[in-house]
């Protein structure tokens, strides 16, 4: 009796944990109704968890052309402001040397992306054009229509000259 009582418990909790907001992986998002999952991997600095990220593509399969799209769900709360100063300093960390692009490219993703809580999603994706769209939580909040500053921003996760190689990895599904 108390082991059957668990295990509904336990099946309820796990039911409702997948309704909570932060856990769409696009399920909500148009665009990604094609795409599969490609690979998926935790951002930890140190101990701090901060975000665990998933690559969708088609047929699982990413390549730079697009479409594809990356998933963050944040496992803490962050400023945006701090988010998009963060993904420039990566950017400008890749070799782009260009300051008044940087500048501007700064200012438009203080635009888009929000403070984030603890759960939330904000989910990047990449279309056939090189251009940008920005959910949180399945919402459109913001569109990027520049080629070049697609492949920087993306290239902070999947670019061979990423700070973090074995996420690019564990994102590319490579389970080496």
């Amino acid at each position: 009796m108390k082991r059957s009582r668990f295990s509904r418990w336990w099946l309820l909790a796990l039911a409702l944990s997948t309704l909570m907001p932060g856990r769409s992986h696009g399920l909500a998002i148009p665009e990604m109704a094609t795409l599969e999952r490609v690979g998926a991997a935790r951002m930890q600095v140190l101990f701090w968890n901060i975000y665990d990220a998933v690559l969708f593509a088609p047929q699982g399969t990413w390549s730079d052309e697009g479409p594809y799209a990356l998933a963050l769900t944040y496992l803490r709360d962050l400023n945006g402001q701090a988010i998009a100063e963060r993904s420039i300093e990566e950017i400008r960390r890749q070799g782009r040397t260009d300051e008044q692009t940087l500048r501007r490219w700064q200012k438009l993703l203080t635009e888009i992306i929000p403070d984030v809580r603890e759960r939330d999603e904000i989910t990047g994706f990449a279309d056939e054009q090189a251009h940008t769209r920005f959910y949180l939580d399945g919402r459109l909040i913001g569109t990027v229509e520049e080629p070049e500053f697609t492949r920087a921003f993306f290239g902070i996760w999947l670019d061979e000259t990423t700070s973090e190689p074995s996420l690019r990895a564990r994102l590319l599904g490579d389970q080496r």
